[in-house]
């Protein structure tokens, strides 16, 4: 069986020759570090889902590779619009400075009493497990390169909806630039989350609190749908001496 992984050095795909048989892609790269190439670099740590430290690219999708089984004619590649470091190993300090900037934090701790359905409203954001598979997965980051993405996002719609935050205006005032606005609502985060949480809906959810804070969609504002004629002179054109 062989796959091909993408070299930093020489920025083109490499063969390797992998023993026949179904792996975890994580055993499949140690395997060829310690048999074939030991400069090969990639990053990995609890090997059990848990960290979201060995998140790459597989065929042009975000997998986990202590959870993903390797195929053969499988790429290999690294998280996308994140610094390459070496291989297949990437700095992820620019996705997690987005939390700063969209204060995704409690900050005015009130007292209240908490339910059972309470605790489960925002039990799946907090699952979390800092993979960066949805900011990679994001065609936002194509042309926005400031977006807070879908991280940072679930992040404020888990405190903004916390009874026990007392100032969600100040997260919600926070995330109006570069933020639930400029979301696609493509799913793409959504699909690739290796702990099934749901960006897009989040998103969506905020647009609704942004909106109840008095935010509105800015490029809505700026959009022009003419004037209402019902005369058939101009606007929508409706002519209602015209039939159908």
């Amino acid at each position: 069986m062989q796959i091909k992984i993408l070299r930093s050095e020489t920025n083109s795909h490499q063969l390797y020759t992998l023993p026949a048989g179904e792996i975890p892609l994580l055993n499949a790269l140690t395997y060829i570090k310690e048999t074939q190439d030991a400069s090969l670099t990639f990053s990995a740590g609890c090997r059990a889902s848990v960290c979201g430290t060995c998140a790459v690219r597989v065929n042009g999708r975000e997998e986990l590779s202590c959870s993903y089984k390797v195929k053969p004619g499988d790429l290999i590649e690294p998280l996308q619009y994140h610094p390459v470091l070496r291989d297949l190993k990437v700095d992820k300090h620019k996705a997690k400075e987005t939390l700063l900037k969209s204060t995704a934090w409690l900050h005015e701790s009130q007292e209240a009493s908490l339910t059972h359905d309470d605790e489960k409203f925002t039990e799946k954001q907090t699952d979390c497990i800092l993979c960066d598979s949805c900011y990679s997965a994001c065609p936002v980051y194509a042309v926005n390169p400031d977006f807070l993405g879908p991280f940072a996002l679930t992040r404020a719609y888990r405190y903004t909806s916390d009874k026990r935050e007392g100032d969600a205006k100040t997260i919600i005032d926070n995330i109006q630039s570069n933020g639930v606005w400029d979301c696609t609502l493509c799913g793409e985060c959504t699909a690739v989350c290796p702990k099934g949480i749901d960006p897009k809906m989040d998103i969506t959810m905020l647009r609704g609190s942004s909106l109840q804070h008095g935010h509105s969609d800015p490029s809505f504002a700026q959009q022009s749908f003419g004037t209402l004629d019902f005369g058939g002179g101009g606007g929508f054109g409706f002519d209602p001496n015209a039939g159908f």
